[in-house]
């Protein structure tokens, strides 16, 4: 399964960062959660500080573009596979940046991946 890092995850159940977070746990994907608050949700922790991940897959977006260049180090330094650009997330900057570094960048739904069978 596919480790992934949730940007911009929150504990409210009405937002698609939380709705990601539940799917890829029912898939049986492990994540990580990088948000504004302090919280816990599906028994795991929303992480405020940037921590060194290891071993992270995918990085799924759920923050703007215009939040994002604030981010790009600290993704560099994961070395993950691919980031995904869930809608209202697109950057063709970051976008450019990550491919230029061998990181594939996605422009999709994570929700829908899963759902499609498509992770």
């Amino acid at each position: 399964m596919k480790k992934t890092l949730i940007i911009g995850a929150s504990n409210n159940p009405e937002r698609y960062a939380y709705k990601a977070a539940d799917r890829l746990l029912n898939h049986g994907h492990e994540i990580k959660m990088l948000g504004l608050r302090n919280d816990n949700i599906f028994g795991k922790t929303i992480d405020t500080d940037r921590k060194q991940y290891q071993g992270i897959d995918t990085v799924t977006l759920y923050i703007g573009p215009q939040r994002q260049p604030d981010y790009y180090e600290y993704i560099l330094s994961l070395q993950p596979k691919r980031v995904i650009f869930n809608p209202g997330t697109e950057n063709e900057e970051f976008e450019d940046l990550l491919t230029k570094n061998n990181i594939i960048a996605e422009e999709a739904c994570t929700l829908v991946l899963l759902g499609t069978g498509q992770y």
